[in-house]
């Protein structure tokens, strides 16, 4: 059983940053594409970045290029989202997700376990 828990999330005024990490258990995932959703109240949820297994593939939704880096450590099994310059349209809930692919993909259908998410409010 895939387990992925998802931290660091929280409350943060405008211009900050946070680190979220998103721990995996129950398998070895460094040969899955990993990747960050959000879903903010009332909004459907939304693709943020993802990360090929090897890490050199990365990819963003275009309102967090420059803000936001996805990365990955394999050996810990964990991926991480660094959000700086954090703006009140970044709040939302943050979810992790992992995909038996090797590439990097946008789609959540590619994307078969998920975590329960970690809240993220950005003040204004």
């Amino acid at each position: 059983q895939v387990q992925l828990v998802e931290s660091g999330g929280g409350l943060v005024q405008a211009g900050g940053s946070l680190k979220l990490s998103c721990a995996a258990s129950g398998r070895n995932l460094s040969t899955y594409a990993m990747g960050w959703f959000r879903q903010a109240p009332g909004k459907e949820r939304e693709f943020v970045a993802t990360i090929s297994w090897t890490g050199r593939g990365t990819d963003y939704v275009d309102s967090v290029k420059g803000r936001f880096t996805i990365s990955r450590d394999n050996a810990k099994n964990t991926v991480y989202l660094q959000m700086n310059s954090l703006k009140p349209d970044d709040t939302a809930e943050y979810y992790c997700a992992a995909g038996r692919y090797s590439g990097i993909y946008s789609d959540h259908r590619m994307y078969e376990y998920w975590g329960q998410g970690t809240r993220v409010t950005v003040s204004s």
